[in-house]
């Protein structure tokens, strides 16, 4: 018998709670029954993205969806974007701007490396005019995690607005919507918040709607103003993926029972403990200083397949890693502890690790791994 485990940078586990939350009876999204629990989950969203000032809209689309939306409602014919790319989905933002046609700068940043706040600071100051810096909190296709309350106050000083791509890193990393002055900031259903895909959340702060009203860029389906008036309404626009949002409220109520600051606690020690566990079968990390508590990326070691390992695992197993995207294919293995994660999972996936790597003729002393992880876990909270 094969049971799965999902240690990917999403989708991740879903709580057998939240699955049967989704699974609950149809009801008409008209309806007031429906109107409590979108406004229920509208305000529990805010307590995710730390916000008091904002407002949170719910779309029915995955996180590119929420980035596209953002692209095309707070930047205008004629303006410049900065755009940190340090992974696929810095380049996604760029992407986007490019196709709505905005003069777009580009920080490229190093594979692995965190982006530098006085890169950003040059960046501004050198070219003038430009609106709006767009960054990663984490990037999955690396490992990495930016240092946005330190890219915030340097956006600040230029007046321009700060959007976040927080869609792996919400519930796992502090996000501090009002604290860091941070104007929009979106998420997804499918990583942190413990959910199927399908849903993604994009936090509005209240310093961003002067921009918002005056964009003129095309825009219908992910029009901010038209939630904002239907929030008010305790609706959406259009019509709500009404089970997933059913679901959603189970995973908040979960969320909110732990802690907020606990579920930051928790993934800082399953993350610790995992790169660790790695480190002790002489991996090293991809990430180094900037390693998220998303996920763990590990250098491939020499002359090892890890793509087949991967494969095997997955195939044998039940056990899901990833490897490493475009060109950093064949190079890394990523192994996701974000949402639904607890001890237990993070010591199945080092004992995978450690028979991927034995079944593939690397020398790893079966054990060493798991009683590193286990030193770091048992007992300790």
């Amino acid at each position: 018998m094969k049971k799965n485990y999902l240690f990917t940078p999403g989708p991740t586990m879903v709580p057998s709670e939240v699955a049967l939350a989704e699974a609950l009876p149809m009801i008409h999204h008209r309806t007031p029954q429906f109107s409590q629990i979108f406004y229920e989950v509208s305000e529990d969203l805010k307590y995710l993205f730390q916000t008091k000032t904002g407002e949170v809209f719910t779309l029915m689309s995955s996180g590119t969806g929420a980035m596209e939306a953002c692209v095309s409602n707070v930047l205008s014919k004629g303006n410049k974007a900065l755009v940190v790319v340090s992974g696929k989905f810095g380049e996604r933002w760029a992407e986007l701007c490019n196709c709505f046609g905005i003069e777009t700068i580009t920080i490229d940043v190093e594979n692995g490396k965190a982006v530098n706040p006085s890169d950003i600071d040059a960046a501004l100051r050198k070219t003038s005019g430009i609106t709006v810096v767009f960054t990663t909190q984490c990037e999955t296709s690396t490992g990495v995690v930016h240092d946005i309350k330190a890219i915030s106050q340097v956006v600040k000083k230029y007046g321009a607005l700060l959007v976040v791509d927080a869609i792996t890193g919400i519930g796992v990393h502090p996000l501090m919507m009002d604290e860091w002055n941070i104007d929009v900031a979106i998420t997804g259903s499918q990583k942190g918040c413990m959910m199927p895909p399908g849903l993604a959340f994009v936090c509005v702060n209240s310093s961003a709607w002067g921009v918002i009203d005056k964009a003129d860029l095309p825009r219908y389906y992910w029009d901010f103003r038209k939630m904002r008036k239907e929030l008010k309404n305790k609706t959406t626009p259009f019509t709500p993926a009404v089970s997933l949002v059913m679901a959603m409220k189970t995973a908040l109520d979960m969320i909110k029972k732990e802690g907020i600051e606990n579920v930051w606690k928790r993934h800082a020690r399953l993350a610790h403990a995992t790169r660790e566990g790695a480190k002790s079968l002489g991996l090293g990390l991809f990430a180094g200083e900037y390693s998220s508590n998303v996920l763990t990326a590990i250098k491939a070691p020499s002359g090892v397949d890890v793509e087949k390992i991967i494969k095997n695992l997955r195939d044998n197993t039940g056990v899901t890693f990833t490897g490493g995207q475009d060109e950093l294919k064949g190079k890394i293995i990523r192994i996701g502890h974000m949402g639904y994660v607890n001890d237990f999972d993070i010591i199945v996936a080092i004992a995978a690790l450690e028979k991927g790597l034995f079944e593939a003729g690397h020398p790893v002393e079966l054990g060493k791994g798991l009683a590193k992880v286990q030193s770091l876990l048992v007992g300790k909270k």
